[in-house]
């Protein structure tokens, strides 16, 4: 039997905690649209998001290693699916509304540069005088104007609180800026919770790979990293006779379990403390629910520093990076001196937002593989390797 989105809605109410985001109590959508059919509009947020040209083409773009190094090796797409994957899992311990949260999980890195990082840094550097670049900033755009699907509106027209996640995205690595359309102090706690997955996400799996593509030691980890000696301990333990590759999973496992763990625990203590009963009040917060404990904070910055002393900049990490990067500047200024290159939609833009905005919006769009097919296609550079 098929449920109604009223009773869908109903449901919700009833079986979510006091504090949870409802669909019913949304703030709608920036251009009206009839809610119908079987799904809530959370979900209904979910599927336009992975059916979104901007979400497809995360397989391509790199998470920590250039994309095409190792078949087994994160993209920024696998990524996203992880933290997805964890925050659903968080939200659903904390009796919190998952459809939210995972579609605000699978949105967050849909305005990522080319090439990670070092690929943000570059367009930030080239937007200095032009309004900057930051990719929590750029998925906000994807959803609100980029995307072409839809002949009624541009973009996906997304639930308020969906772009409220987008505009608050903040972890170790990110930071967000106040909006005008979202002025609140903090995010609801489902956008909360996709903070924290990211991080989660990240920082185990950033391990896995860097264990995976030979740049770091088990021995290295057990000398210098408490969370992974401790997990470590856990495995031998309790699998003794492992073989590596099924090991190193169950210590990355483990880690990401006392991730999840220390999160729940440490939020419905904050939860219980703070008294908040509704999502608003919750937002009204200066600072985050959604929290580690103090101790796996600390232990967290260990691992953080580790990583990027050890695999981040790494030469084999860093320096095909920066190769990339500096190919990427170079056809941002082959397009701003031949505006007639950039796609349809970029013109389009550029005559509201300005050629660099234009430009900017074509080339963060861009595969990393699209990138350097562009420059050789162009006979830019054969800096590339």
């Amino acid at each position: 039997m098929s449920f109604s989105i009223a009773e869908l809605e109903a449901r919700e109410a009833e079986l979510l905690a006091p504090f949870a985001q409802k669909s019913r109590d949304s703030q709608g959508r920036r251009h009206k649209e009839p809610e119908e059919g079987w799904r809530t509009r959370y979900q209904r947020d979910r599927d336009r998001i992975i059916h979104s040209r901007a979400f497809r083409r995360l397989e391509y773009k790199t998470q920590v290693f250039l994309n095409g190094t190792g078949d087994h090796l994160r993209t920024r797409l696998t990524h996203t699916i992880e933290v997805a994957a964890i925050s659903h899992n968080i939200a659903r311990a904390l009796n919190l509304n998952e459809d939210l949260t995972e579609a605000i999980s699978l949105a967050h890195d849909l305005g990522h540069a080319p090439f990670g990082h070092k690929g943000e840094d570059a367009l930030n550097e080239i937007m200095a005088d032009a309004g900057g670049f930051e990719h929590n900033r750029q998925s906000l755009r994807v959803v609100e104007f980029l995307e072409q699907k839809y002949p009624e509106f541009p973009g996906l027209n997304l639930s308020w609180e969906i772009r409220e996640g987008l505009a608050k995205h903040q972890t170790t690595y990110d930071s967000s800026e106040t909006m005008p359309s979202f002025e609140f102090a903090s995010p609801c706690l489902e956008a909360q919770i996709s903070n924290l997955a990211d991080e989660v996400a990240y920082y185990s799996h950033d391990l896995d790979d860097g264990l995976e593509s030979g740049l770091l030691s088990e021995e290295q980890l057990m000398k210098s990293v408490e969370i992974w000696a401790q997990a470590a301990h856990q495995a031998r333990k309790t699998y003794p006779q492992a073989k590596k590759e099924s090991r190193r999973y169950f210590i990355i496992r483990c880690i990401i379990d006392r991730e999840v763990k220390d999160v729940v625990n440490t939020t419905e203590k904050n939860l219980a403390d703070s008294k908040v009963q509704s999502a608003d009040e919750v937002r009204r917060l200066s600072e985050p629910l959604v929290c580690y404990s103090d101790k796996l904070t600390r232990t967290n910055r260990e691992l953080r520093d580790y990583l990027y002393h050890n695999l981040y900049y790494h030469p084999e990490v860093h320096q095909p990076n920066l190769r990339a990067v500096r190919n990427l500047k170079g056809l941002f200024n082959f397009y701003l001196n031949h505006p007639d290159q950039i796609g349809s939609q970029a013109r389009l833009r550029s005559e509201a937002d300005g050629l660099k905005r234009g430009v900017c919006d074509y080339i963060a769009g861009m595969t990393d593989r699209y990138v350097l097919a562009q420059v050789s296609e162009l006979g830019l550079s054969s800096d590339t390797g």
